[in-house]
């Protein structure tokens, strides 16, 4: 169950990773045009909102069903071992509240930001804002799914 979580926060991380650092950029640089580039990109970044999700979903049954499992092993030890079954509990929870973050900013990414910048593009309006709040918005994500992959990738205490 550990070795999934990891590797769903893997392919998370590392799909932003790929789609926004690498991908995009190369985009804009190869194509020439950003008329050209532009609804490509926005097609990645709404294929990375969808993964996303389906991701933080796996990761949030994942994480729900070792939090039970920690709460149950916590209710059935003595007074010593219970604590780190309750340390245990809280991470979860933690690692939770990062995976709910990422999958909020995607969706006010994708259904928010992304329709604010193809309106500035076809109205002439504030493009720039738009395009530098959708920025910030999937750094976060990034931050948000790099948090994710290192806590789950922390080696348990002895």
């Amino acid at each position: 169950m550990q070795r999934l979580a990891i590797f769903m926060a893997a392919l998370w991380w590392g799909g932003i990773t790929g789609v926004s650092f690498m991908a995009v950029p190369t985009l804009f640089a190869k194509l020439g045009s950003p008329a050209v580039a532009g609804p490509v990109a926005a097609q990645l970044f709404s294929f990375q909102c969808y993964a996303g999700l389906v991701i933080g979903i796996g990761l949030l049954m994942l994480l729900r069903q070792e939090r039970a499992l920690a709460h149950f092993r916590a209710a059935d030890a003595t007074a010593e071992n219970a604590g780190s079954d309750v340390d245990r509990m809280q991470r979860s929870l933690g690692t939770m509240g990062f995976v709910l973050l990422g999958m909020l900013l995607a969706l006010v990414q994708e259904f928010g930001v992304a329709q604010k910048i193809v309106t500035a593009r076809a109205s002439g309006g504030d493009l720039r804002f738009w395009h530098g709040l959708g920025s910030v918005l999937v750094l976060a994500q990034w931050l948000c799914g790099g948090a994710v992959l290192w806590r789950l990738s922390r080696r348990a205490p002895a």
